[in-house]
């Protein structure tokens, strides 16, 4: 099954549990935010990314230039632990993984979650790829992904359970929008998708057929 369908499945599941109010709530939402992002200038093919270092779920400290001395390298800006359409995604990365170190490429996640929580990310999805914690959410604001979560989400997210300063160390709720980006070993950004509806992402056959076209 696609990732597309995976999602789809789950919304489908997932709306017919929530009542009403609080689809309302996160409708209105959703539109604010997409007219928000509608103003702002964003990363796109053929601009650098910016470079940046940011600890893994291990405790290394992985930095974009040096992982693309290795190879094209994706990334893929997701919420957190907490959401299962983030888990989806991840899982299906995962899937791929081999063809994409076939490929040549590599593969960074990025949360604005703290190391532990970024581990559990991990080690519930058995990820073999790195997963970063950018506290503070520093590279998901200089990839012009960022957004803070208005007030009636985080009653919301915090009702669900979704308690973000649990998960991020932080008392900001800002978030990443999902967003992906293949970056050539020059540090060009050769695909970019930025999607403000968190039930949406991209298939990831489409990261690896845009490494695959790079000479690597």
């Amino acid at each position: 099954m696609s990732l597309v369908n995976e999602l789809n499945t789950f919304k489908a599941e997932f709306l017919s549990k929530v009542d009403q109010n609080a689809i309302s709530i996160m409708e209105a939402a959703a539109a604010d935010l997409e007219n928000e992002f509608r103003t702002r200038t964003l990363l796109t093919v053929g601009d650098k990314a910016p470079d940046f270092t940011l600890p893994s779920a291990n405790g290394d400290s992985i930095t974009l230039s040096e992982k693309l001395k290795d190879g094209p390298v994706i990334i893929s800006f997701y919420r957190g632990d907490w959401c299962p359409y983030c888990n989806l995604e991840l899982r299906a990365y995962q899937n791929i993984l081999p063809e994409i170190k076939a490929a040549g490429g590599n593969l960074i996640a990025i949360s604005p979650q703290t190391p532990d929580s970024s581990l559990s990310t991990t080690e519930k999805n058995n990820l073999e790829f790195d997963v970063l914690s950018d506290v503070g959410s520093n590279v998901s604001q200089s990839y012009k992904v960022a957004f803070v979560l208005p007030q009636a989400l985080q009653d919301l997210y915090t009702k669900f359970g979704g308690h973000l300063p649990k998960y991020n160390g932080s008392d900001d709720w800002v978030l990443p929008v999902p967003a992906t980006f293949v970056i050539d070993r020059d540090l060009n950004i050769v695909l970019a998708n930025i999607d403000t509806d968190y039930q949406n992402r991209l298939e990831p056959e489409d990261t690896l057929a845009a490494i695959k076209a790079l000479d690597n």
